[in-house]
Parts: C-alpha cells; sequence; structure tokens
C-alpha cells in the first residue's frame, strides 16, 4: 500500500509540475512534499528527478517509474470500478497543451463547452509555440500541428489545414505580384518562429515539381497574430494556416500568391499518451474533440470555429 501512496504521490507531482504547487494540491507544506520524495528515492534507491529553482526534469528512472507507475495505478482502478460495477464518470484534473493561435480561437472555447457537458473534471489550457513533452511535464492532451514520432504517443487527426501564401493589395500593387517561386527572394517575407526550428527556407509544390527557396525578411515573431497584423499592414508575403488567413482572403483584404503552389501541409492532431486504459477524463475530451471537428476533416477549411 506504501508503494501504491507512492504512485499516487509521484503522479500528482509530475502532473503539478513543481514542489509547491504539488503541495497545495496534497494540502501540504512544500517541505513535506521535498522530504517525501527524498524518502522515496531513498527507498528505491535512484534519483527520480532533477531539480533546479526553476522546475523540475525526470531522470531516466524517473520517466519509468512515472509511466509504468501509471499503468499500475490504471489496472488498480479498473479492477475497483468492475469489482463495483461502479458507473465511470470523467474527473478530476485534466491538463491540456495547444499552440498560441490556433488554441486561442478554437481549443479554447472548444473546452468551455466541455466543462459544461462535463462539470467534475477541472481544465487546465496552457498555450505555447513550443512543443511538450506530455511524460515529463504531466500533460494529458496536446493539441498540435503534425504528428510526434514517438512510440509512447498516439496522434489522432483533429483537422485538415492547408497553408497558403498571402499578402496584402497595397504591397503587391508596390512590390509585384511574385509569378514563380523563384521570384520570391525578391520579396519581403515574413516569418513565424515555431520553437526552435530553422526558418527561411519555404518549400512548395505544383503537381510532379517542387521548389525550395530562400526567402528574406525583416519581421519575424512567434506569434501568428502578430505576423497576419504585419501582412496586414503591407510588410509582405506571409505563408499562414489556411483556418487563419481564411476571413481576410474572403474580405479582400489578403490576397493568395502563387495559388498554383501548395506549400507543406499542417494538419492539426490530439497527441496523448499510447495506453491500455485511456482515464475516462482524457478519452471524454478526445472524443468530444473529435466529433466537434469532424466536419473540418471532411475537406472543410477550419477557419470556422464549430463552437
Amino acid at each position: 500500500m506504501d508503494s501504491l501512496s507512492d504512485l499516487s504521490f509521484f503522479a500528482v507531482l509530475m502532473k503539478q509540475g513543481s514542489l509547491s504547487s504539488a503541495a497545495q494540491e496534497l494540502g501540504i507544506t512544500p517541505p513535506s512534499v521535498s522530504k517525501r520524495l527524498a524518502a522515496l528515492e531513498t527507498r528505491l534507491g535512484v534519483r527520480l528527478l532533477n531539480r533546479t529553482t526553476r522546475r523540475i526534469s525526470l531522470t531516466p528512472e524517473g520517466e519509468t517509474y512515472l509511466t509504468e507507475g501509471a499503468r499500475v495505478l490504471e489496472a488498480l482502478d479498473a479492477v475497483e470500478r468492475a469489482v463495483s460495477g461502479a458507473k465511470v464518470v470523467p474527473r478530476g484534473l485534466l491538463k491540456v497543451s495547444a499552440t498560441l493561435g490556433f488554441g486561442r480561437r478554437f481549443i479554447a472555447p472548444a473546452l468551455s463547452k466541455f466543462a459544461r457537458a462535463f462539470p467534475d473534471v477541472e481544465v487546465q489550457l496552457h498555450l505555447t509555440d513550443r512543443p511538450v513533452n506530455l511524460v515529463e511535464q504531466g500533460f494529458d492532451l496536446s493539441v498540435r500541428i503534425g504528428t510526434l514520432p514517438d512510440a509512447r504517443l498516439t496522434a489522432r487527426k483533429l483537422a485538415s489545414n492547408a497553408r497558403v501564401l498571402c499578402a496584402s493589395p497595397r504591397y503587391l500593387a508596390k512590390a509585384g505580384e511574385p509569378a514563380h517561386p523563384r521570384e520570391l527572394p525578391q520579396h519581403h517575407c515574413l516569418f513565424i518562429r515555431e520553437g526552435d526550428e530553422a526558418f527561411g527556407s519555404w518549400h512548395l509544390r505544383s503537381g510532379g515539381k517542387q521548389e525550395t527557396v530562400k526567402v528574406r525578411g525583416a519581421l519575424s515573431s512567434n506569434d501568428g497574430e502578430c505576423a497576419l497584423a504585419w501582412a496586414l499592414d503591407g510588410h509582405g508575403i506571409l505563408m499562414r494556416s489556411r483556418w487563419d488567413a481564411a476571413p481576410y482572403l474572403r474580405s479582400g483584404r489578403l490576397r493568395q500568391v502563387l495559388g498554383g503552389w501548395a506549400p507543406p501541409p499542417a494538419d492539426i492532431f490530439m497527441v496523448f499518451q499510447t495506453k491500455a486504459n485511456l482515464s475516462a477524463k482524457t478519452r471524454a475530451l478526445v472524443e468530444f474533440l473529435h466529433d466537434g471537428f469532424a466536419a473540418h476533416r471532411e475537406g472543410v477549411d477550419a477557419d470556422d470555429s464549430p463552437w
């Protein structure tokens, strides 16, 4: 029983992400959390966490203890439900990560509806331009562009999404409209920095032809809305997801550039840990979002929120 208690304690600690937050969740003091963690590491004879003044991170042993321990706890919960015949009700804390723009515009409204449908679930939404480590950072679900090549994770498509090149009529009247991707280096281009990814090379395809061009520009941001505002203000050509640019393309404030050439697709996925017994709260959210975005997986541009 002490081992099960330690597993639960460690799961709460990683879910909260810090000793102080875990202490608040458990109703004890931070020194008590630190003391219990030290006792756990002493009992196991290994260090589970790397600790700095700002953050905690899992050691390889800690990651094994967390992931394998979660399976033990879920199996125990499943056995108790089977024996008691109790109805599985989604409840508890659910930590969700999403990209800045899509998360703000689509996931936040979806979670508003989800919270009304599942009042026993507490949802924390974290928006970031950087990829998150679900295991280490304690997230239950991440909404991100592209799949994650990790065997421990499951990716389920949420919405189809294409990128477009676009610019304001004012910019095109002044600089001219490129007729071929090789003309893009002569233009001012706007960049969105996503995490630590390199930027400045745009890949375009038309039928069986493919072009990779090195482009330049004086303005870049990690926030797509900033880059979009610059494009609307006539500063240059922007590559942006269609769901973000579509309202302005419809109104004429932006015009598509090089319409015969397509940037790489940017489909949107839900990513969660691969588990035999996914928690009821995570399963409920996955199905809720999957159903809500059904139309956007069937060729409908994700430019209008289903919520």
